[in-house]
């Protein structure tokens, strides 16, 4: 078992079941039993048996890099469910996912509401995908910083998004990123201040964190 954490009727499971330290996340309306998966990264009989006293509705991916898709072929054909993924990142998966998403899209499970937002800058279409107070990030933000991005172009691009759609959240919103634990959006603003209140190289991009 993962880091499970329990809100009421939601629970979420954090697993890291990759070389990579990727986050897979489940998430589960106990009442009924309900489920969906974030992320596929690696070793799909662990997310499988995690999953299989569950009823599955989608796989969600916040992107398509290998390190979160490794697990999805033998997912797929094992669960039978649709794969989501942002229309920009359609491409970079075979077959080609079920559903492809916008930003601003509300999907359902029961009468849970999961809205998708669309935050591009580590990948054109790097999604989250906010449930109540709960922001499964992928790798757009981590407790520190934003997601790696390779040109200063995206890296602009992730500070746009991560300004607004993650940092205008309440405060008390709990970020689920794709790489190690979890923060709110409070220590989020409160990081980024600092590296707003500095001056930068134009070139800035890679690894960045706020603080340094």
């Amino acid at each position: 078992m993962g880091t499970l954490l329990e809100d009421g009727d939601l629970s979420i499971e954090r697993l890291e079941p990759s070389p990579f330290a990727s986050n897979a996340y489940i998430v589960l309306w106990q009442s009924t039993g309900d489920s969906i998966l974030v992320d596929a990264p690696a070793n799909p009989e662990i997310l499988l048996k995690r999953l299989e006293a569950t009823k599955p509705h989608y796989i969600l991916l916040t992107h398509t890099h290998s390190d979160h898709i490794g697990a999805l072929p033998i997912l797929r054909s094992s669960l039978n469910i649709p794969t989501a993924v942002h229309v920009m990142e359609a491409g970079f998966s075979e077959p080609v996912p079920e559903l492809l998403l916008k930003h601003g899209e509300v999907l359902h499970v029961g009468k849970a509401e999961i809205k998708v937002l669309h935050t591009p800058g580590h990948t054109a279409g790097s999604t989250c995908f906010l449930i109540g107070r709960y922001l499964l990030a992928g790798d757009t933000i981590f407790p520190g910083g934003p997601g790696r991005t390779s040109t200063p172009e995206s890296f602009q691009q992730i500070v746009e998004s991560i300004q607004r759609e993650i940092l205008t959240l309440p405060a008390q919103t709990i970020l689920l990123p794709g790489h190690g634990n979890s923060c709110t959006v409070k220590q989020a603003r409160e990081e980024f201040a600092v590296f707003a209140s500095r001056q930068h190289d134009p070139n800035l991009c890679g690894s960045v964190l706020w603080l340094s």
